[in-house]
């Protein structure tokens, strides 16, 4: 007899011990729990120590962490009829843990359709030279949207990063072909630039040589003294006239002052 008490005495603390450590419940700081009553939503609880009653409360777990969803590749054409593949990347946070329980079934999975969809449908209206280009404009505005329809999922998208954009290898190879083109280009203008410089200087030294005689005569025998050092030959010039009367006039006009003396 004392031995069927003591039993079911165990076994009550036992049942008893149970149904207490099922009622405890602790959560970290980046966790809150959403507690229903019979089903029906009470309150939010955490951080902490606090309890629940087993069988009569319910508890849903909710992270206030940040996540970082990684978003597969899309296929979709864009403006000017060109297919691409980009894939993204969504960081976004529970500010409302109630409504992330209570207004969507599954808030990770449901952010992670929308954002396909929204990644597909801004960036197939754009074209590719502003897909490849104005890639931060984009990613402003699938957060935007992203987070003005999560919204009453009590989610906040923090941030949408488009991460890689693969283009077919004909596409390639037409961009490449247009940047070598580019380049070929600008080197040309820059030539030609140099060119019409250096001719500019050109004809402003022979107009200043022009101006004085004497100093294009020097320039002349400059030259000649250039050629003759860098080439171990025999070369021939015409010698002007006017060279020769700048040496002969000096002594022709010695001349006549000796006549006088004489």
């Amino acid at each position: 007899m004392f031995f069927g008490i003591g039993a079911g005495t165990i076994l009550l603390v036992v049942i008893g011990i149970m149904i207490l450590i099922s009622a405890i419940k602790i959560l970290p700081e980046y966790e809150r729990g959403v507690v229903f009553f019979l089903g029906k939503y009470q309150s939010v609880k955490g951080p902490g120590l606090f309890l629940i009653i087993p069988g009569i409360q319910k508890m849903v777990k909710v992270s206030l962490r940040t996540v970082t969803l990684d978003v597969p590749p899309q296929e979709l054409i864009t403006r000017d009829n060109v297919s691409v593949s980009l894939n993204a990347v969504v960081y976004f946070r529970v500010m409302s843990p109630d409504k992330a329980v209570i207004a969507v079934e599954n808030y990770m999975y449901a952010t992670s359709q929308l954002a396909q969809t929204t990644l597909r449908s801004v960036c197939g209206q754009a074209e590719l030279d502003d897909l490849l280009s104005e890639r931060e404009k984009l990613n402003k505005k699938v957060q935007e949207i992203l987070d003005r329809q999560t919204d009453p999922w009590g989610v906040k998208v923090v941030l949408v990063e488009i991460k890689a954009i693969d283009l077919p290898e004909e596409m390639k190879r037409a961009m490449a072909k247009q940047a070598e083109a580019e380049r070929e280009k600008r080197a040309k203008i820059i030539h030609a630039e140099g060119e019409y410089g250096a001719a500019q200087k050109v004809y402003e030294a022979a107009e200043l040589l022009s101006r004085n005689p004497t100093s294009l005569q020097l320039r002349y025998l400059q030259t000649l003294t250039e050629i003759a050092a860098e080439k171990n030959s025999t070369i021939m010039f015409p010698l002007p006239i006017d060279l020769i009367e700048m040496f002969m006039k000096p002594k022709n006009a010695s001349r006549p002052d000796t006549d006088k003396q004489d």
